[in-house]
């Protein structure tokens, strides 16, 4: 066995062709850390997805600790800031849109469990502390959960994030 170069695994990487691109909406709402927003840029481009959506107090680039983290990813992620939340959430079911919130609820699905429709998704994921926020899951269309075993009830947002993407990239392979 012997590692692979950056220059052969950026090589194998561009060969292959994501099944969340152009399907997949990745959306931050009231993110505090810069880390956390950083590593959902890389979380993003390892997994494809075409945009990245911030709200809230949610920082954006440029900012050199967003960099840091996402070591240049920023610049390969389609990013946007969204002023109105609930007026883009109401675009996006109009243009198809499966609204998901990776939220612990007293009606989530475990992500595991959770069935892929033909629709895209935009998945929300909220506050560190709080989660996401009562008027966005009042408008999404289920909330998914990652199944956790431990005595701590979450995961870190990059982490959170990183995990999801990897479970519904699973889905569609």
């Amino acid at each position: 066995m012997k590692k692979l170069s950056t220059k052969q695994i950026l090589a194998q990487n561009q060969e292959r062709t994501s099944p969340m691109r152009n399907r997949f909406i990745l959306w931050l709402h009231d993110i505090r850390s810069l880390h956390n927003v950083g590593a959902a840029f890389r979380n993003a481009d390892a997994f494809g997805i075409s945009q990245l959506w911030f709200s809230g107090f949610t920082p954006t680039p440029p900012r050199p600790e967003i960099t840091k983290t996402a070591i240049g990813a920023e610049d390969h992620v389609k990013w946007r800031k969204i002023e109105h939340e609930i007026e883009a959430i109401h675009q996006l079911k109009k243009e198809g849109y499966t609204i998901l919130a990776l939220e612990q609820t007293d009606q989530s699905v475990p992500i595991h469990e959770y069935k892929l429709s033909e629709k895209p998704i935009c998945l929300i994921l909220g506050n560190e502390v709080t989660g996401v926020d009562e008027k966005l899951l009042s408008e999404i269309d289920t909330a998914v959960e990652i199944p956790q075993f431990g005595m701590k009830h979450s995961l870190n947002v990059s982490v959170a994030s990183g995990v999801a993407l990897y479970a519904f990239c699973e889905k569609l392979l």
